[in-house]
């Protein structure tokens, strides 16, 4: 495990993925974290440089491993579930497209997929933010990108202008593995992104700044927490409880597509996924819950 240090910025973004989308507690993260440097360890034993890039048969002989090491039963099934639970972290994040795991054969755990919102709730949500305040446009026009176009947290925050294709109907997405995609976006978030660009002129804008979108009150990009805050912030003003995080909106997005008929192919191309078959978690939700769509929301007047 003490080799393992060049897996430290991989662990640190899934160990936020767990404490503020998985709402894990402080213990069952270490516990987690603990189980992982451990495989990395046994990465690093065997040459391998890039978690990504193990193949099932490793993985299995890793299980074994683990085994044979004497640690008890229910330790060996914790490490599993961190493992498979890093893995689809890696699918959905990442764009992994395919999962070592599969080949371990164990009862899979279930794909978690935090609460999913309907469209009145992101009307709340979005409704909730108060314009008044200096950063209230620039909050609202996230809200309404993350929602539009389905972005990752890192997709935001690295927006750039010069990604806006307003007139034609799309942005440009710089995705995991600095993959290119274009993502259409409504006229709603168009409105409100104008709006914030307006009122983005009379505020500071650090030396090399200028074409990322959102900035902080000192000019310089946002970070991810800063985004999660935000969120928080405008669900409990909208006076919703459910868990939501900045990736529930894309969990909304992709779900109200495929609820609504949308091709697989496409939310896959939309959502950077590398797989479809990642995508397909979407299918399994229950439609039963929604009453509004996307498509209603992005014509709404």
């Amino acid at each position: 495990m003490e080799n393992a240090s060049h897996w430290d910025a991989t662990l640190k973004g899934y160990s936020s993925f767990l404490r503020f989308e998985r709402s894990m507690s402080d213990e069952t993260i270490a516990g987690y974290s603990f189980d992982l440097r451990r495989f990395f360890g046994y990465l690093d034993d065997l040459g391998l440089a890039d978690p990504r890039r193990v193949s099932g048969e490793e993985m299995t002989g890793y299980i074994s491993n683990l085994s044979e090491s004497g640690i008890s039963k229910r330790s060996q099934a914790r490490a599993i579930s961190a493992l498979k639970s890093f893995y689809l972290y890696l699918e959905d994040e990442e764009g992994l497209d395919k999962n070592p795991c599969d080949a371990i054969d164990t009862p899979k755990i279930q794909r978690h997929l935090p609460d999913v919102l309907s469209a009145e709730e992101i009307d709340a949500i979005i409704g909730s933010v108060d314009l008044s305040k200096p950063e209230g446009h620039r909050n609202k026009a996230m809200l309404e990108m993350l929602y539009s176009c389905g972005l990752r947290v890192s997709e935001l925050t690295t927006l750039k202008i010069s990604d806006l294709f307003f007139e034609e109907g799309f942005i440009r997405i710089i995705g995991k593995g600095n993959k290119q995609r274009l993502v259409p976006i409504g006229e709603y978030a168009i409105d409100s992104v104008k709006l914030y660009i307006d009122c983005r002129r009379t505020m500071p804008v650090a030396r090399g700044c200028e074409d990322f979108l959102f900035l902080n009150r000192r000019g310089r990009p946002l970070t991810r927490q800063m985004v999660f805050t935000m969120v928080r912030e405008q669900v409990a003003a909208a006076g919703i409880e459910k868990t939501v995080s900045p990736h529930t909106f894309r969990h909304s997005f992709a779900s109200h597509l495929v609820e609504n008929g949308a091709d697989l192919r496409t939310v896959q191309e939309m959502l950077g996924h590398e797989s479809v078959l990642t995508t397909e978690i979407y299918t399994h939700i229950d439609t039963r819950k929604w009453q509004e769509n996307i498509l209603k929301y992005l014509e709404r007047p």
